[in-house]
């Protein structure tokens, strides 16, 4: 199957990460995969050193580049509406989003041009139904976690947190509450590195669709405290594999002091993190599922 993937990121976050084991994942399986991303972001020159071809993105090259294939996969937004433009091949969209679609006349066109969509989570699948796409149009497709070390878990350790400054993503919430538990944190830019020597993974948000930063701590063996929003709960097993919390300072505190002062409910965390991601959330499972929903789009 040639499938043309087409991501317009500027930064290589979660989005992109999956590509990138998307693309290694169907190359393995024998698949020809083509990416179209932004002239010089990470995405576009980590899959250039791999060895894929790829191609700066925009109109032209997507309408030149999807005439030669079987189907195209939009991976964001931006690419979902480039494809409903200029496409005339099969496409799918990732959602990866918590928020509502919107209801204007040209967003409501531009979700009837896919064939298929891919939701990072049963959360956005049951988004995307309540905007009026078909059920049968919409594929649960979670992410995966790869390639992970081990992480020296003790409770004297930090805190980690994704050192973002989005409002969206609850820093105000964390710092509170860390003040209130009389914690350290360390703000990530670099999670594979800070989380081998932490405490636990504090994922705040105000919306997630997934959270596949939270995943990825699961699978070092960091057990996550994450908030009760979007598609986290599911991540984390609706509480088997991580606590669960509201966005309200205090909680957030009396769950972080919770699992400071208990190592056996750490301990379990931590196993049942790896078990779940093991169960759930691998790089070959995402794949596969991702295989399987290109070929019901070209069966229909």
């Amino acid at each position: 199957m040639r499938i043309l993937h087409v991501d317009t990121g500027r930064e290589l976050r979660g989005g992109q990460r999956q590509v990138l084991l998307l693309l290694n994942g169907l190359r393995a399986a024998g698949e020809e995969c083509t990416l179209l991303a932004r002239a010089s972001s990470p995405l576009f020159e980590s899959a250039t050193e791999a060895g894929f071809p790829v191609y700066p993105v925009g109109l032209r090259t997507l309408r030149l580049h999807s005439r030669s294939a079987d189907l195209v996969h939009a991976h964001d937004a931006r690419a979902h509406t480039l494809a409903a433009l200029s496409v005339r091949a099969p496409f799918v969209v990732s959602r990866r989003v918590a928020f509502p679609l919107k209801r204007s006349l040209l967003s409501q066109w531009k979700y009837r041009q896919a064939s298929r969509f891919l939701a990072v989570s049963r959360f956005v699948a049951a988004e995307l139904e309540r905007a009026g796409l078909a059920q049968n149009k919409i594929d649960v497709v979670y992410d995966g976690v790869q390639d992970v070390t081990a992480a020296v878990w003790s409770p004297t350790h930090p805190a980690v947190a994704l050192a973002s400054h989005d409002p969206a993503k609850g820093r105000d919430l964390i710092a509170e509450a860390a003040r209130l538990a009389n914690i350290s944190v360390t703000y990530s830019n670099d999670l594979p590195n800070d989380l081998t020597r932490a405490s636990m993974f504090l994922y705040i948000t105000r919306a997630e669709g997934l959270g596949s930063a939270a995943l990825f701590a699961m699978a070092m063996g960091i057990p996550v405290i994450a908030s009760d929003v979007g598609g986290l709960p599911e991540a984390v097993g609706f509480g088997e594999a991580g606590l669960v919390t509201a966005n309200d300072a205090p909680k957030i505190a009396a769950a972080i002091t919770r699992l400071r002062e208990d190592s056996s409910l750490a301990q379990t965390l931590i196993e049942q993190g790896k078990k779940r991601v093991a169960e759930c959330f691998t790089a070959q499972r995402m794949v596969e599922n991702t295989f399987a929903s290109y070929r019901r789009t070209l069966a229909v």
